[in-house]
């Protein structure tokens, strides 16, 4: 088997210096997550120098490491390619990868559910022939770039996610991936600080269409306030090829009926004038909207749509992401990773859909929605107003801008506010019984995880 990269394609791609002549497998800019035979990457952040563990790096086995300045103390004959900028280097290369890659390539971004729809799509894609994809939420200017750069040269597809929240990052981060296929998920209000608008979000994720491959295709939104404006876009941008999903009359993937089946959802949909019935292995209205936007992805690179909708049945909701699991006697659904006001509608909308046992409640655990500007205590009051709000028995809230839901609920629905997640932990668990279904949700930055924890180790706790 051809290695990932030799020390000569390397050295070619970025213009360094390679020390020695080497093959690697892998890459990576994580000590703690490095395999042996990997590249690691030595980037500088605003906080740490990835310089400093290069040592560490190669002791513990890494083929070679990349980096701009050899570290003090090692040896001169080790496997290096110096470069003059570590992350310039790794952009060369990501942007190599994809030239001598004959993959179908696509980029997924949106305002919510973009890792989601990354995974579906690895899944579905992933049953047909060999695909590389992005990590976790790889999406910024080194995740897309490290993702490209570790897709195999005999990779079939390729699925990459791309985010932003400043005007341009899309475009240049696209300009490296080339899709053959754009997805864009939905546009919500996330971000808002920096841009203002929901039109100028719109316009922002718009620029995912610049990057298409010739006689690309697009596929959007369409029961999005929003879609006409991403059309546009798409056009402007030469695109010809455009498809829609949603629930209205009118799109390509139109979503029919999503009904809970245990653990599964059973979905009906036309497909391009298809009938289509089958199961995804998670709930959600949100999901099942997404599954439309994948089956439209895989048939635009070549997979038959009914195997790429049986591939659906082994999706799982993800960890941070709609996961539910039982910690001892509770219902836990995990929705700690991210947050906007659109993903917590769809957050609350899950939890009214559950089903609590005898004498169980609904409880809602939500932190602050960051990044939405001035308009962030309007949006965070407005979720009192959520139609799925109402059949929240309880909500334990925390951060400033969840002060302005707590003001204006009822009494009987508070269960407890706190500066910080933490803060909630001790009411929280002295409130639970048996049977409740507990949400979790807020902002990466809130650290809902905290309260995950939490329950964890009261389940951990009462079976010692």
């Amino acid at each position: 088997m051809m290695p990932l990269w030799t020390s000569d394609e390397m050295a070619k791609a970025t213009g360094g210096n390679a020390q020695g002549v080497w093959n690697v497998n892998g890459i990576s800019i994580d000590t703690r997550t490095l395999a042996s035979g990997d590249l690691f990457v030595a980037l500088k952040g605003d906080n740490r120098d990835g310089h400093d563990f290069v040592t560490a790096a190669l002791e513990k086995g890494a083929g070679a490491a990349l980096v701009s300045s050899v570290p003090e103390g090692i040896s001169p004959h080790a496997p290096l390619l110096v470069v003059d900028d570590t992350l310039d280097a790794l952009v060369a290369m990501g942007r190599a990868a994809r030239a001598r890659s004959a993959a179908g390539i696509v980029a997924v971004t949106g305002s919510a559910g973009k890792t989601t729809t990354k995974e579906m799509l690895r899944l579905v894609l992933g049953r047909e022939g060999k695909i590389s994809a992005s990590a976790a939420s790889y999406n910024n200017h080194w995740g897309v770039p490290l993702s490209l750069a570790r897709m195999e040269r005999d990779a079939a597809y390729g699925v990459f996610e791309i985010g932003m929240n400043h005007e341009g990052e899309i475009r240049a981060l696209v300009a490296q991936v080339r899709p053959h296929v754009a997805v864009v998920t939905t546009i919500a209000p996330a971000h808002l600080e920096y841009f203002g608008t929901l039109e100028a979000i719109a316009d922002a994720k718009a620029e995912i269409f610049e990057g298409l491959e010739p006689g690309g295709t697009a596929i959007l939104p369409y029961d999005n306030p929003h879609y006409a404006r991403l059309e546009a876009h798409a056009r402007a941008c030469g695109v010809t090829n455009i498809l829609t999903f949603g629930s209205r009359d009118g799109a390509d993937a139109r979503l029919l009926a999503g009904k809970p089946d245990g653990d599964l959802q059973m979905i009906t949909a036309d497909i391009r004038g298809k009938r289509m019935v089958f199961a995804i292995g998670a709930q959600g209205a949100h999901i099942a909207s997404n599954a439309m936007a994948v089956l439209l992805a895989a048939e635009a690179v070549g997979v038959d749509v009914v195997r790429a909708s049986q591939g659906l049945f082994g999706f799982a909701p993800l960890k941070g992401r709609g996961a539910r699991l039982f910690v001892g006697d509770i219902e836990l659904i995990d929705e700690s990773y991210n947050a906007n006001p659109a993903s917590v509608s769809v957050a609350l909308g899950l939890l009214q859909g559950a089903r609590p046992k005898a004498g169980g409640r609904r409880i809602a655990v939500l932190g602050d929605m960051l990044e939405l500007g001035s308009k962030g205590a309007d949006l965070h009051r407005a979720i009192a107003s959520d139609p799925a709000a109402a059949a929240t028995d309880f909500f334990f809230l925390c951060g400033p801008q969840m002060r302005a839901l707590w003001e204006v609920l009822p009494v009987s629905r508070r269960g407890a506010y706190s500066e910080l997640s933490s803060g909630l932990n001790e009411g929280l668990l002295s409130l639970l019984r048996p049977g409740d279904v507990v949400l979790v949700k807020g902002s990466f930055g809130s650290r809902m995880s905290v309260v995950v924890e939490a329950l964890k180790a009261r389940d951990a706790a009462m079976t010692d």
